[in-house]
Order: structure tokens, then C-alpha cells, then sequence
């Protein structure tokens, strides 16, 4: 066998352990087999391959392992794994078997997230929709958020426990929501033209980086430029006013976060009366005027300048149903068309151009999102990790 002389499937090396035992994983299991793969790190220099059944146990002792940790499908394996150490006379880990941790819309599985990579239904090992370590990295979730998580849900001996995808996008929130400084971005810009500002004028506003932070601190604030020419979120407008509806709309007025109130005074329309080219708009130096609705806003940072332009990924879930069971390609088919959308005429306020790879934001409105590693000096690029609480935008706009 070791030679490569003898054939894929047509010897086996086994343990002479115990036939007669009452479990059947003492049944003589195999501890070689030939296989001829190169390995990873020695190449073709083997042909012969341990099993589980024999490996895992040693490794265990060599590394002096104190607790073995399984899930349940291996409580059945322990006796075998005590008995390759008793008769080589090692030293014996602590075994313990737990429920394994089954997130809805997702798959914990090796053999499926390696399928869903190879076949390139996902982009690598760190795609920020898996729950790899190097996805969940990559997506913006950080260790703590992980350890918050593993320690909120506990340890089972349940086989049947499926944790919502919800409750992990809870525990994010909750980091996220101390750790991410905010930021504005406008994913889908709809040009405003403010017409009762002068041309040329551009005035330096103050948006804080945290709710809580201190007012008389200067780290606690980003600059805000505000020209004539400002972009809000398409959803935002409406040429229709419903009761129920707190965005901007013609004769309507709504607030710019951290700036002043505008009010629609004309509609410019593009080839058809549903595609609007620009909004005009009167804003309130004063401020005089109290809506209720506040938007989030990019300016042109100079006249005729363009915003910073950046790349947003989103993502959603993975799966379109919870459970990821099925054998087969069955599970391959609820794979969710919709998991992941690249918006990459987004707009951003001037002082997201210093972020950097592992950056963390909130950006007003819209969630909390992570620089990702495909950004570059020219092409900023950002993977929202998680929506936020708020419902904003479920009817189309602010509410």
C-alpha cells in the first residue's frame, strides 16, 4: 500500500479491535486506505491515508489536548477512541459531545461550504455571506461579536436546535452600535438642486461620529460640506404625498441630518413622467421650520465637483428557507438569487476617503458596513454588515 502498488478501493489496512462487541464502531475499523491525491503539504510522497477513526485520537494525545470537544454524531465513536489509546499506551483527552450549532439560512457544513466554493456559487472562503471565520471577517463581524454570541446561546446536547440568523445579527448590532463611528452615503443618488443658495458657496457642517459623543471634543465630529448641488436617496422623494409619509415630495418639506430644512418648489422630469432627473428645492437658513422627516445627504464638495464615488455590497441571506438539510443538490436550489447586490454609483461624505481595510461605519439610515479588502486608493469598496433595527424605507422612504 504504501509503495502504490496496490489499487484505490482494493485494501485496507484495519485495527484488530473486538467483533463481538456490542458497538458496532469496535467492529474492526479502518485505520489505511490508498489514495491517490497529493496532500497539501507532502505532495505525492504518500499514498496512504489514516482514517478518522485512528488519526483523530492520536492527535489529540500528541498535542496534549485536555478536552476533546465533538458534536453528537461522535458520542458513538468514543469507545474506539479510547481503545487506539489504551493499546498504544497514550495519553487519554476528556471527550465531550454537544449539539452542533445550526444557524438558519445558512450551512455549518465543511463538505457543503467546500462544494458551494469549488463550484464558485460563492466568491472564495471569505465571502462575506458565509459563516467562515474569514467570511465573518470580511463581512465586518468582529471576535468579540462572535464570543458575545457563543456565550449568550450556551451549550446543548439537543440535535434538533436551530438558532436564528437574527439572533447573531443582534449580537453585531449590539458591538457595532459602540464601535462604528457614522458616516453618510447615499446609495442611489437623486440630484437636488437648492436654488435660494448662492453659487459657489459651500458651508462646512459638523455631523457627529457618535450619538453620545462629547459636544465640546473635536474628534467627536466629521465635516459636512453643503453646496447647492446635494444627492438624496431616490426613495426619498415622492410625487405623491400619503398620509403616512415623511420624506420630500413637491411643495413638501423634509430635513438634511445635520443641516437645514429644504422644501421641493419643482420637479424636473426625464423622457416620462415617472423618471425624475432633478429635484429643486428652497432650503431654511434659518430653520425656522419643523418636518418631521430627516434625510441622509452628500453635497458636491466644491461646485461642479463630484461626491467621493464608492462601491457597496449587500448582502442578504444565503438561504431563501431556514433549514439546510436536504441531501443532493435539493439545497443548492433554495439558494437565495438576491444574496448579494453591488451598488457602484454610491455617493459618500468627503472624510470616508482616509477609510481603511477592517474600518467599521454606520452609515445613517442605512446600516453598519466594513471597508473590504478589494478597495484600492482610487475605489473605496464597503460590505453592509447588518441592516439596522429601524424600518426606514419599507414603504419606500423615511418614516
Amino acid at each position: 500500500m504504501r509503495r502504490g502498488l496496490i489499487a484505490e478501493g482494493a485494501a485496507t489496512l484495519r485495527m484488530k479491535q473486538d467483533m463481538q462487541n456490542d458497538t458496532r464502531n469496535m467492529y474492526d475499523l479502518i485505520a489505511y486506505r490508498v489514495k491517490f491525491t497529493p496532500h497539501p503539504h507532502a505532495g505525492d510522497k504518500w499514498c496512504i491515508y489514516p482514517s478518522y477513526d485512528y488519526a483523530h485520537c492520536m492527535v489529540d494525545s500528541f498535542e496534549n489536548i485536555t478536552h476533546s470537544l465533538c458534536t453528537l454524531e461522535f458520542d458513538v465513536r468514543r469507545p474506539s477512541y479510547y481503545w487506539v489509546l489504551v493499546a498504544l499506551g497514550l495519553y487519554q483527552p476528556y471527550v465531550w459531545e454537544y449539539s452542533r450549532l445550526n444557524i438558519s439560512h445558512n450551512i455549518m457544513s465543511k463538505r457543503k461550504l467546500n462544494r458551494l466554493v469549488t463550484e464558485k456559487w460563492v466568491d472564495g472562503w471569505d465571502d462575506p455571506r458565509l459563516l467562515t471565520l474569514a467570511g465573518l471577517r470580511r463581512r465586518g463581524v468582529s471576535a468579540a461579536t462572535i464570543n458575545s454570541f457563543i456565550r449568550g446561546m450556551g451549550i446543548t446536547r439537543s440535535d434538533n436546535s436551530l438558532i436564528p440568523f437574527e439572533r447573531l445579527e443582534y449580537h453585531i448590532r449590539e458591538e457595532l452600535n459602540k464601535t462604528a463611528s457614522r458616516a453618510m452615503v447615499v446609495l442611489h443618488p437623486l440630484k437636488v438642486v437648492i436654488t435660494n443658495l448662492e453659487d459657489g458657496k459651500v458651508i462646512d457642517l459638523d455631523g457627529k461620529k457618535w450619538p453620545d459623543a462629547p459636544a465640546d471634543e473635536a474628534s467627536s465630529y466629521y465635516k459636512v460640506p453643503f453646496s447647492r448641488t446635494v444627492y438624496i436617496e431616490k426613495t426619498d422623494f415622492r410625487l405623491e404625498d400619503p398620509k403616512d409619509y415623511y420624506g420630500l415630495a413637491p411643495g413638501k418639506s423634509a430635513l438634511l441630518r445635520y443641516a437645514f430644512p429644504i422644501k421641493c418648489t419643482e420637479v424636473i422630469h426625464g423622457d416620462n413622467p415617472d423618471d425624475i432627473g432633478e429635484i429643486r428645492a428652497e432650503y431654511d437658513p434659518s430653520k425656522t421650520s419643523k418636518p418631521k422627516g430627516v434625510l441622509h445627504w452628500v453635497a458636491e464638495p466644491a461646485p461642479g465637483v463630484e461626491p467621493l464615488k464608492v462601491e457597496i455590497r449587500l448582502f442578504e441571506k444565503l438561504f431563501l428557507s431556514e433549514d439546510k438539510e436536504p441531501e443532493g443538490t435539493a439545497w443548492l436550489r433554495d439558494l437565495n438569487p438576491h444574496s448579494k447586490e453591488v451598488v457602484k454609483g454610491a455617493y459618500a461624505v468627503p472624510s470616508l476617503a482616509a477609510a481603511v481595510v477592517g474600518n467599521k461605519f454606520q452609515f445613517e439610515r442605512l446600516g453598519y458596513f466594513a471597508v473590504d479588502t478589494d478597495s484600492t486608493p482610487e475605489k473605496l469598496v464597503f460590505n453592509r454588515t447588518v441592516t439596522l433595527r429601524d424600518s426606514y424605507g419599507k414603504a419606500g422612504g423615511p418614516r
